[in-house]
Order: C-alpha cells, then sequence, then structure tokens
C-alpha cells in the first residue's frame, strides 16, 4: 500500500470538528480531528471527515483544507441532541456515509473512528468495505464510573467499548495510563493498542505581550487565573473556585472560567452562587464560549492556567497553555505529569483539595520569573501535530500491509 494514495473515511458523528471548544459535546477530540486531519493530508492522505448534521443551513460538503472534506449527514432533528439519541441514529448515518460514497465513486481504505459511538458506526461500515478500522476512544466510560464523580455513563456504552476495544484493528491512546485501562477494563490486547500523544498547534498557539493581552480583554493589571474547558462535573470547577479564598501573601486575582454553552447554564447559575457564598464573586468573570483561533489571547493574559480535573483522557488545555509560555498547575491527569515540568512550568498535584491547589497557584503567582516564557513554551515544542501524524501515518501502514 502506498500511503500517498490512500483515502481514509474519518467518523466523529456525535461532535463536529468546527465546533466550539467548551460546548457540551466539543473538547478536546474536536481540536484533535480539526488539526491533524490537515497533517494527514500534507502526507497525500485524502481525508473525509463524516459528523451528523444539527443544524438544516450547514451544507452538504464543506473544503477544510487542501485533501480535507467534512461531510454533514442528516438524521435525526436538525438540532444538537443528547450524544445517547445518536445511538439509534447510526443505521441512518451508516446509509448516509454509504450513499455519499457511492455517490463519489470512491473507495475508501481504513476508517479511522472517534469516540465510542463512531466507532459502532465504523463496525458496520467495516462489514460493508471490508477495510480496518482504527479507533480513538478519547474518554473511557469505565474510568469515568470508576471515579463516581458525575452520572454514570450507561451499560450500553461500557459494553459497546469492551466489544471495540477488542475487535478493532487498532485502538489509539493518548498516554500509557489510557493503555494500561483500556487493558485492565476492556481486556483490549495490548498488541493492538499505540500509544501516540496529541498535539499543539505551535503557530497558533505562541507567546504575547502579557499586559496588552489583559487590556485587549478588559482586565486590569491585576494577577489573572484561567481555566478552559466544558462546564461539567469532572472538569472540577467547583474546587477551583473553593481554592480561591485560600491563596495567601495578600494575592487576590482575578479567575476566568472560559467554556460553556446553554445546556450549561444551570451549572454556571450555580457555580454563581458558590462563588457569592465564598465571597469571590467580585473577582470571577465567566466568559463564556471564546472561538478557538482567539484562545491564544486568553492564554497569554493569565499568569497561571489551572486544570483541576479529576479526569482527562490527555490534557490539550495545558498543552495550548505551556505553548503560549504560561504556566500550569494541574491535577495528576491525562499525560499532564510527563508533560509539566515540576517548578520549572508549572505544578502537579497529587491530592485535587483546595489547599493544595492553593499553594501550587500561590507559588506561581508569587515567582514570575520561576522560569522564562520561552523556557515554558520550549518545553511542549516536541507535541506538534505534524509528530502526531507521522505517527498515525505509521500506524496506518503497519495495517494496510499486515
Amino acid at each position: 500500500m502506498v500511503i500517498d494514495s490512500l483515502r481514509i473515511a474519518v467518523l466523529s458523528v456525535h461532535s463536529s470538528p468546527l465546533g466550539k471548544p467548551g460546548t457540551r459535546d466539543t473538547g478536546g477530540m474536536s481540536t484533535y480531528i480539526r488539526e491533524v486531519a490537515p497533517e494527514l493530508a500534507k502526507r497525500g492522505i485524502l481525508v473525509d471527515i463524516f459528523t451528523r448534521a444539527y443544524d438544516r443551513k450547514q451544507g452538504e460538503v464543506a473544503d477544510l483544507a487542501p485533501g480535507v472534506r467534512l461531510i454533514h449527514l442528516r438524521a435525526g432533528a436538525n438540532k444538537n441532541v443528547d450524544k445517547l439519541l445518536v445511538y439509534s441514529y447510526l443505521p441512518d448515518l451508516a446509509c448516509g456515509v454509504e450513499n455519499f460514497r457511492k455517490r463519489e465513486g470512491v473507495r475508501y481504505d481504513l476508517i479511522f473512528s472517534h469516540y465510542w459511538l463512531s466507532g459502532v458506526l465504523g463496525q458496520t461500515l467495516q462489514y460493508w468495505w471490508r477495510v480496518p478500522q482504527i479507533l480513538m476512544f478519547h474518554t473511557l466510560g469505565a474510568v469515568k464510573n470508576a471515579l463516581g464523580i458525575g452520572e454514570d455513563e450507561p451499560e450500553l456504552r461500557i459494553e459497546a467499548e469492551g466489544e471495540l476495544a477488542r475487535s478493532c484493528q487498532r485502538v489509539i491512546a493518548a498516554t500509557r495510563n489510557e493503555k494500561d485501562r483500556l487493558v485492565q477494563h476492556y481486556g483490549a490486547p495490548e498488541d493492538r493498542i499505540r500509544v501516540i500523544p496529541c498535539g499543539v498547534n505551535l503557530e497558533l498557539f505562541k507567546p504575547a505581550d502579557k499586559l496588552v493581552a489583559k487590556r485587549q480583554l478588559g482586565f486590569s493589571d491585576e494577577k489573572v487565573v484561567l481555566f478552559v474547558g466544558r462546564i461539567e462535573v469532572l472538569k472540577g470547577i467547583d474546587n477551583l473556585l473553593r481554592t480561591m479564598p485560600h491563596l495567601r501573601n495578600g494575592v487576590k486575582p482575578r479567575l476566568v472560567i472560559v467554556g460553556g454553552d446553554g445546556y450549561s447554564q444551570r451549572t454556571i447559575k450555580r457555580l454563581k452562587v458558590l462563588s457569592t457564598d465564598l465571597d469571590i464573586d467580585g473577582s470571577v468573570t465567566f466568559s463564556g464560549l471564546v472561538d478557538y483561533e482567539s484562545m491564544p489571547l486568553f492564554y497569554n493574559a493569565a499568569d497561571v492556567c489551572v486544570v483541576p480535573s479529576y479526569y482527562e483522557s490527555f490534557g490539550l488545555v495545558a498543552l495550548e497553555s505551556l505553548a503560549c509560555g504560561t504556566p500550569v498547575v494541574a491535577t495528576d491527569v491525562g499525560d499532564l505529569r510527563n508533560i509539566i515540568r515540576q517548578g520549572e512550568s508549572g505544578y502537579v498535584v497529587q491530592k485535587n483539595t483546595p489547599l493544595e491547589l492553593a499553594d501550587k497557584i500561590g507559588m506561581v503567582l508569587s515567582s514570575p520569573g520561576m522560569t522564562s516564557v520561552k523556557a515554558v513554551r520550549a518545553s511542549v515544542t516536541r507535541f506538534c501535530w505534524s509528530n502526531v501524524a507521522q505517527a498515525l501515518t505509521e500506524v496506518f501502514e503497519e495495517v494496510l500491509v499486515a
């Protein structure tokens, strides 16, 4: 198989790569697909990304980059729906993909699926096309349930993930820890799992003048603590709010929370009440959704970015912040213990408690010269999307010549 004649079908049925990060179903997975697809195309691989249309105004086909198309499939209501409801649309989505393939007169050499719902769809297409499927879960239901935080994931998801983990030709894990969890919870064959870290757009996320960034966002010269992500229990935002009163040495920074959509309003209202109860509401800003291209402004305005999550599959937010030269304080999730250089580019706390988070945040804020902006950025330059695409290409070749 010549790799530069390859055509692949990328499945992301429940979340569009063009969705705004921080909404209910748009996060690191969408960023991953949006960034890695053009890099694969640069290697001569033709990429068609299939996702469910949620707006009747969306055209069927959009060109995202040379060699990369986004195909919107009609199935169910023309609106965002709960992920689990998408499961009932999978037969219609499978027909939509096949009808598009026939109409275009193309043949796909392999399927690259993202999340368990896409993996289930991929199983049907595998059977029809007789091609291999490579799957990246991004999050694991069994791990979420083991944490016991937030709503339990349904048994349907757990069973499907187990079947997919055992049957796909390859599973891409972002960390060695995720590989271990796939084996532990689902009995996935170790020899079919490939560990490939995620990446960061080093052209977009880069250092800029901090004071200028703060003023552009309407902040004063006060210290800024930044949170970026979906507004949900697993992200640990409650814990971060409870951390702020514990900051000592006269440090009273502004906490800026980026993320959240219409589905998050009830949670945001509760977080605002908690801020009032903690007497920090005057120094907490809920910025809502921010376009992906505007995020470097927030990272550069921040003095520290905090990732207080109880679970992350990798930790893309930390990479983006570090690429902008802004230190990160994070819990021990994803691959952050191997990304953050303790005491140099930030800290990883072992216990997700307000006191320990406050201690490390305070250390960063009181020691702005702990390391240079240039050194913080240099610590993550190896995580470029080009390297991710190269590693994926090698897995594609491995599967196709087997």
